[in-house]
């Protein structure tokens, strides 16, 4: 949804409240937490600043919304989990990790950051959740079981080598989308199956 269509429109209130969360990312992804004010954000929307605050109560609140909707990534339906080789199994994972960040790469990674924020113990709780939630996604579609504690910190610890990847690609020129799923594609398999078959069992 374009906030240029839809500014000045009446909206339904899920559509404005999406629209707004749109804005949002898109400053957040431009600029620290410090340097976005609400009336920033309303005006990029075309809207009063009290309906801003109507449905996400004030600046922070909007912002946990936006770092919620970036470190949550989309899950993949149980019937579409991959199959294959564990080779053509990484694959996959690499590419819906990447087709997931792609569309809001920027805002991925000041939220990941949570730049501005300092230490708020809401947004940490939140983005190591969804770390955990993320490690346990890509085992799920690895053929690794997700409730191993060693093989979900082994995959938290190859989501730093992830954010760093997306960083360089979104720097522009430092890395392509094919390059940066070579290297993930390729540290994982290596993780899958090197790694974590003597790291399970020395945990067991």
């Amino acid at each position: 949804m374009s906030s240029t269509v839809e500014r000045g429109r009446r909206l339904a209130p899920d559509d404005r409240r999406e629209q707004l969360l749109l804005c949002a990312e898109r400053l957040f992804g431009e600029r620290p937490y410090a340097q976005v004010s609400t009336t920033d954000i309303a005006r990029e929307a075309g809207i009063a600043r009290g309906l801003l605050n109507h449905y996400f109560g004030d600046k922070r609140g909007l912002y946990l919304e936006v770092v919620r909707r970036a470190a949550l990534l989309p899950t993949m339906d149980p019937a579409r989990l991959p199959t294959g080789t564990l080779e053509e199994r990484v694959d996959i994972s690499v590419a819906w990790f990447l087709d997931s960040v792609e569309p809001h790469r920027r805002t991925y990674l000041t939220v990941r950051g949570a730049e501005g924020v300092g230490e708020d113990a809401e947004i940490a709780a939140l983005i190591e959740t969804a770390d955990d939630t993320v490690a346990r996604r890509v085992l799920e579609m690895v053929g690794v079981d997700p409730e191993d504690g060693a093989a979900r910190a082994a995959v938290r610890a190859y989501g730093d080598l992830a954010k760093g990847t997306v960083r360089e690609w979104n720097r522009g020129g430092s890395l392509t989308r094919e390059q940066a799923h070579l290297l993930l594609r390729e540290s994982l398999l290596a993780i899958v199956d090197r790694v974590l078959p003597p790291l399970t069992r020395a945990r067991a």
